[in-house]
């Protein structure tokens, strides 16, 4: 394993940025300067690690020692470059939005928004790069405690309550994580992520096993968005668009699920997941989560909350993908990362854009918008087909692994789930687009499409879904990373 001081040095240069941004707070254009600096700089380093990522090499760096065998230490493993990759591309594409969504919005206090979301990045990739369950902890808290100024930015009653609901969500589920940690190194000796688990060689009686895991489903599961810890996420959708982006594509919930895979194969190892039968626990919350969350996404007249509801049954469709406890299943799990990614990052700039440019939040209210905004629900099409699992978009071809994960497990249930999903996806999706493109509006006369600001990184996400869904290694060889971090699980590194 090499040393390098990169994967520090992306964790820090958005750290870096936020005083810049604080001190630029009375020149805006220099203080967003700032932001998309950072952002391409971070974004810069990450892609470097990705060569040796592609090959299967891991670099590292010790920073220090909290006690005797509990090193802080970062570590650039193909799992983690992939997250990274996925969390500090998009942030480029959100930084440029949120200039244009602040400002049209009229949104105050921007200043504390951009230096809150610095902090939330450096978080992120702090938490991909993490070598050990204690690094781990360590950001994954500090982006909780990140969040939460972005949570209740517009400080309404409503944006305080979602907030305090999401701390008291969030940080229980931290302690529990502690919880978890503490007994994995009380019975393995260990804290280091290893490909097969941390658990592979121990001796654990059953109920300690179980008990273990519950602590970091908990733990983990709360940011994964599993029923029933899901709540506090429909709830922040109080924020403004650009936080919800931020929660559902870019950061928070995808280091949820990032963390379900690192319990999974990192910590507990495939081996000991099947012979505990641990998968069977998550297979059977991942595929309830998937189904209700899809249905009560129908009840919901508020476009975010709806996207909301999506983006919870979602995150368990890459939670189903490793409790499959197959390569392809894995395989199709983390690719769904990068695919719901950029398909929902661009459902919810479109819900942004709406908002700012018509100030419409209710589906029952978006009749006829297609005419006036025409690129604008382009995307919003685009994206919808592709969580539907519509080819040749992204979505279609995560989902298509999903399915050949559970024929390759020989389990037929996980594979009805996935059908009915996309059935329903099609279900509360096609009323929005429906309704922009086929019914008459009001009120739309003199209106055009958004800002350039958000109208362009909207579209360029959508179609980045569609290139990576017709060339799935385009750029970044996603495809091929997913297969070999897959294989990796199955072999123990």
């Amino acid at each position: 394993m090499d040393i390098s001081i990169v994967p520090l040095l992306a964790i820090l240069v958005s750290l870096v940025a936020v005083p810049l941004i604080l001190f630029s707070s009375s020149k805006p254009n220099l203080r967003e300067g700032w932001t998309i600096l950072a952002g391409v700089i971070k974004f810069g380093l990450v892609l470097s690690l990705l060569p040796g990522a592609i090959d299967g090499q891991t670099v590292s760096l010790h920073l220090f020692d909290l006690a005797p065998g509990m090193p802080f230490e970062l570590a650039a493993d193909p799992i983690g470059v992939f997250f990274a990759v996925i969390a500090s591309g998009l942030w480029i594409f959100t930084s440029f939005y949120s200039i244009g969504y602040m400002r049209g919005a009229g949104e105050k206090k921007q200043t504390r928004y951009f230096a809150s979301f610095a902090i939330c990045l450096s978080a992120t990739i702090g938490i991909a790069f993490s070598a050990n369950l204690l690094t781990f902890i360590v950001f994954y808290e500090m982006l909780t405690l990140a969040t939460y100024p972005l949570v209740i930015h517009k400080e309404t009653k409503k944006a305080i309550n979602a907030g305090r609901k999401y701390l008291a969500y969030t940080l229980t589920a931290g302690l529990l994580l502690i919880a978890a940690a503490g007994l994995t190194y009380y019975y393995t000796g260990s804290i280091e992520f290893n490909p097969g688990g941390i658990f592979a060689d121990a001796n654990v009686p059953h109920t300690a096993m179980l008990i273990i895991f519950i602590l970091f489903l908990g733990g983990v599961g709360v940011k994964a968005g599993i029923m029933p810890l899901h709540s506090w996420l429909p709830s922040a959708m109080a924020a403004p668009t650009p936080v919800s982006a931020l929660l559902h594509a870019v950061a928070v919930v995808k280091s949820g699920v990032f963390a379900v895979i690192r319990v999974v194969g990192y910590v507990f190892g495939t081996d000991v997941m099947a012979s505990y039968g641990l998968n069977d626990i998550l297979i059977v919350l991942a595929g309830a989560t998937i189904i209700l969350a899809s249905l009560l996404a129908f009840a919901q007249d508020n476009l975010k909350r709806r996207l909301a509801y999506s983006t919870v049954g979602h995150l368990s469709y890459i939670v189903l993908g490793v409790a499959l406890l197959t390569p392809l299943g894995m395989q199709g799990g983390i690719m769904h990362i990068a695919a719901h990614a950029t398909m929902k990052i661009t459902l919810f700039f479109c819900a942004g854009a709406i908002y700012v440019n018509l100030h419409r939040e209710n589906i029952s209210n978006l009749n006829g918008i297609a005419k006036v905004m025409p690129w604008t629900m382009a995307a919003f099409t685009i994206g919808s087909m592709g969580l539907a699992g519509v080819p040749p978009l992204n979505g279609f071809v995560s989902k298509w692994f999903l399915a050949l994960g559970s024929l390759e497990g020989e389990m037929v249930l996980p594979l009805i789930i996935l059908i009915i999903s996309g059935i329903l996806n099609v279900g509360y999706f096609f009323p929005i687009i429906q309704r922009a493109y086929f019914r008459k509006g009001e009120g739309l006369e003199n209106y055009g499409e958004a800002s350039p600001f958000m109208v362009i990184p909207l579209f360029a996400t959508a179609v980045l879904s569609i290139f990576f869904g017709m060339f799935p290694n385009l750029f970044f060889n996603f495809f091929d990373l997913a297969t070999s971090i897959a294989g990796t699980l199955f072999t123990g590194g």
